[in-house]
């Protein structure tokens, strides 16, 4: 089934880090004042999941600490829910949903002697966890991960009761994390027909970048007031996306994208907007 969606963006995550002496006095502070603990998001390893992959996975490195330096440490809850951000197929209601626990004894010490580890889960386990079947999301939908920090004395911390100087700054300990959920392009032949109505090409460096797997190509109307190009997609490629670079004529400009079995996956211009371009084609 076509599905042609806007991609959502991910913000990106930004750490900064302050002298040692500035962060054992904020690490001190707020440790003393709240007794809690906290999850530092060391590096966000993946943050798509494919919808035509089950095992694909989010997952992230997170260290724990706590007033004993890992020493009240006894496990990690995750939990999944559903943004629906494509209400063409109807609106899924966002339920918070246990998908699984990680004990402490699976995180390792890492280069600040605090327990370090990863929390890993595939678009399987969620969509079991939640209960949801395949017409209940769609790619540009988000599944949202939450973390729950269990202490062995029975205190629980998580995004509803951690500050702001927690879950920001230094500490970047958010409990959340939002995947978005995409798909493995359809195989074939996409074919994009442009064209300028004035008849001399377009003017811009690149005009409309395909990314097929990390690799980018070039798609332009060298001259003339019209032409096409062919993009092979093959079989049991990942990913797909166009992306649009503008131009310094832009009322010139329109193109048409076909999809291999003849779907119409959009039609753009005049004066198409720079960025992302709302296509996609799951296999």
């Amino acid at each position: 089934m076509k599905k042609i969606i806007n991609f959502v963006f991910l913000s990106t995550l930004i750490f900064s880090f302050n002298s040692c002496s500035d962060e054992d006095k904020t690490v001190d502070q707020i440790l003393d004042i709240e007794s809690g603990a906290v999850l530092r998001t060391i590096e966000v390893v993946n943050a798509t999941l494919n919808a035509s992959e089950p095992t694909s996975e989010f997952s992230v490195i997170v260290e724990e600490q706590d007033r004993e330096d890992g020493g009240l440490f006894q496990q990690v809850n995750v939990l999944a829910s559903i943004q629906d951000l494509t209400p063409d197929n109807g609106t899924t209601v966002a339920v918070k949903e246990f998908v699984k626990t990680i004990p402490a004894s699976a995180f390792t010490t890492g280069p600040l002697g605090l327990p370090r580890g990863t929390i890993a889960v595939t678009f399987a386990e969620a969509v079991a966890a939640m209960g949801l079947s395949p017409t209940d999301y769609e790619p540009g939908d988000l599944f949202v991960f939450d973390l729950e920090l269990i202490l062995t004395d029975g205190r629980q911390f998580d995004n509803t009761n951690a500050g702001g100087s927690i879950t920001g700054g230094f500490f970047n300990s958010p409990f959340q994390y939002n995947s978005l959920i995409g798909c493995s392009p359809a195989p074939g032949d996409y074919v994009v027909d442009m064209q300028d109505s004035y008849g001399d090409g377009w003017q811009s460096d690149r005009g409309i970048v395909a990314t097929l797997d990390g690799v980018e190509t070039d798609i332009k109307l060298e001259s003339g007031s019209s032409g096409s190009f062919t993009l092979n997609v093959p079989v049991g490629s990942q990913s797909l996306s166009w992306n649009y670079t503008g131009d310094p004529f832009p009322g010139e400009v329109t193109f048409q994208v076909t999809g291999p079995n003849g779907e119409d996956l959009g039609s753009f211009g005049p004066s198409p907007a720079a960025g992302l371009l709302p296509i996609l084609l799951c296999r």
